[in-house]
């Protein structure tokens, strides 16, 4: 019997895809730098393989790159023909594998930046053509490509060279050729709300480039862009990306009061017949306080880059305004947008402390929430009965604020948010940006409903708590404190609020027992507004404080003289201490200072360096957006 001809090979251990065989031959250091037509034509028949592609690229340094710039020349120039020829399924696949490129290129560390990357993308002498080029293609892409998804993956591919380039001069080739029709027809053409993530992120990056240093194209479009509908999608944008933020923090930490679940909390809204008994998941295991604190440290997650774009949109457009505080819900189980943003806000102003980059994006929201609150149509929808709404609010750390089940006008909210951004972040080294914007929006809120003699239904007593435990904070650590950057400004505002609060409260609170309360708490708080005063040499200031102090100095001491006439406040129940405030009234002369319900409007040149730190965080955000990390 003859033998078989055909013998039978040795398995190998492991398959490798084709197109990894394709990869290393790409980027392995050969004289023959020249890949043949079917070698293309090839790599961009075949689907993807991003993990091995971005491993490949991850083991090449900086100067591997540079000694084989023949090749990722040719990949760029091949891929963007591919992408303006339109043939499926090369288009897409080229995209897909760019974007991994420029992710994992534009990342490494370069002797000289920008001379280093256009060598290894383009070389030196075909720069301009190149680069003009990529961006038309990408360009092209986004405004009209077959469908949605092919559309985002030109999305994709234009936030990886502007997130990687960014300390770089490459993205001025995006500020050359306008994205922004593009970019607004793909928000009109989306199919779903979280799908704008990604084109809005990379309008609030390209907005925000060298903006200070030059007239940013994008920002002009912002000023100008007046199309209702598409707004109105950004906004819904906005808020189903800050609800899926929020619940990363929710998802470390159950915070809804015991009794209370989704089920519930459905119900109680009027929506229980959304829920039933087979759809309730199980309980989340509890997580140890080490696990929980690593878990928020890195919190927000990406997406929360999208709250640089929110707030350049608010700062540049009232009609973008008008929509993130009025628009309803999109569907019955969704909160409205601006639900949403203030819920993320409260979750992110408890944690505000565990990092930088979470304090930084704290601060665009508050930049956002101020901007809200100067515009006085805005102010008074936010202060009116048809704002009322019921709004998540963080209860991850004590103290806590009085629980409310019910739906409260949205002012409430925002001096929640405030209340708790004084309360949760007290520590010797103050982050005093974070109290100025705090106490800014109070007094701004407070101001409007003086004005308009709007009354609220609000827990006013812990407001007044929080700030004069505020004061007494101040005087312990004044030491510390008083040598900060901005601490002037901050105490100006904060003895400013006060005393706006005592002269004009009979115009906005609901009751009298809220205004004695007020009174009641200045007598508490004794002698410490005296040293307070010479603590922080506010007799010296020229801002409007002296007169603030002197006033509330004034009233401690005129009830502190009356109730000591009474046998003294410890020896009173509180229906009689009640009864002298009261009485105290009459004898009583409290001057309304001249400007206490002013503020100066938000000017983000005052801002500058605080953008600057944010826009970054967005744009490292924005990479990780492009690296897949969960969203």
């Amino acid at each position: 019997m003859e033998a078989s001809p055909l013998s039978q090979q040795t398995r190998p251990e492991s398959f490798q895809p084709k197109v990894v065989r394709l990869y290393e031959s790409l980027f392995k250091d050969e004289d023959d730098v020249q890949k043949s037509e079917g070698f293309w034509l090839e790599l961009f028949l075949l689907k993807p393989d991003p993990k091995s592609l971005r491993s490949l690229l991850t083991d090449l340094s900086a100067d591997d790159l540079l000694h084989l710039q023949a090749h990722p020349q040719q990949l760029v120039l091949r891929a963007v023909q591919r992408i303006k020829a339109g043939v499926e399924p090369s288009d897409e696949n080229a995209l897909d594998t760019l974007t991994i490129f420029l992710g994992a290129v534009l990342n490494k560390r370069y002797t000289n930046p920008s001379s280093d990357i256009i060598s290894v993308l383009a070389g030196l002498h075909d720069a301009d053509a190149v680069f003009s080029d990529l961006v038309a293609a990408l360009d092209l892409g986004i405004r009209s490509g077959r469908n949605v998804r092919l559309r985002l993956k030109a999305v994709k591919a234009a936030l990886a060279m502007t997130s990687g380039a960014y300390s770089t001069g490459l993205v001025s080739y995006f500020t050359h050729r306008d994205l922004f029709p593009s970019l607004m027809k793909f928000v009109q053409d989306s199919e779903d709300d979280v799908q704008n993530l990604h084109p809005f992120v990379l309008l609030g990056l390209l907005a925000n480039y060298n903006k200070f240093e030059f007239q940013n194209p994008y920002r002009l479009r912002l000023d100008d862009f007046v199309n209702d509908g598409i707004i109105r999608k950004v906004v819904y944008c906005v808020g189903a990306t800050c609800a899926l933020a929020r619940d990363k923090y929710v998802a470390v930490q159950e915070d809804l009061p015991e009794g209370w679940n989704f089920s519930s909390t459905l119900a109680y809204i009027g929506l229980g017949s959304l829920t039933s008994a087979s759809s309730a998941k199980p309980a989340a295991p509890t997580l140890t306080v080490e696990e929980a604190k690593s878990r928020f440290a890195v919190l927000p997650g990406p997406e929360a880059a999208i709250l640089l774009s929110t707030y350049d949109f608010a700062h540049a457009n009232k009609l973008f305004c008008f929509n993130l505080v009025t628009l309803p819900a999109a569907t019955k189980t969704d909160p409205p947008p601006i639900n949403s943003f203030l819920s993320l806000t409260s979750y992110l102003i408890q944690h505000a402390h565990r990092s930088t980059r979470a304090s930084l994006y704290t601060y665009i929201n508050l930049f956002t929430l101020q901007i809200l609150i100067e515009d006085q149509v805005l102010a008074k929808r936010i202060c009116s009965e048809e704002s009322k709404t019921h709004i998540r609010l963080c209860r991850q750390r004590q103290p806590f604020l009085p629980l409310v089940r019910g739906e409260r006008v949205l002012a409430a909210t925002v001096l929640d948010i405030a209340v708790d951004g004084i309360n949760h972040n007290l520590r010797r080294r103050l982050d005093v940006e974070l109290y100025v914007l705090c106490l800014g929006i109070l007094l701004r809120t407070v101001s409007f409903l003086s004005r308009s003699r709007t009354r609220i239904a609000y827990h006013w007593s812990e407001l007044w708590r929080s700030l004069l435990s505020f004061i007494r904070f101040l005087n312990t650590y004044a030491t510390d404190i008083k040598p900060l950057p901005n601490s002037k400004t901050m105490v100006s505002t904060l003895v400013n609020l006060i005393a706006l609060s005592l002269s004009t409260g009979e115009s906005f609170l609901p009751d009298t027992a809220s205004y004695d309360d007020l009174f009641y708490k200045l007598v508490e708080t004794g002698d410490i507004l005296t040293k307070f005063r010479d603590a922080y040499d506010l007799s010296k200031t020229s801002n409007g404080a002296v007169g603030s102090i002197d006033t509330l100095i004034t009233v401690s001491r005129h009830y502190h003289d009356l109730l000591e006439g009474k046998g003294g406040a410890k020896r009173l129940s509180p229906r009689e201490v009640g009864k002298v405030i009261q009485g105290g009234y009459e004898t009583l002369s409290i001057q309304a200072k001249e400007g206490l319900d002013h503020w100066e409007r938000f000017r983000e040149g005052d801002c500058r360096g605080v953008l600057k730190r944010v826009g970054k965080a967005a744009v490292d955000d924005a990479k990780g957006l492009i690296l897949g990390k969960e969203v």
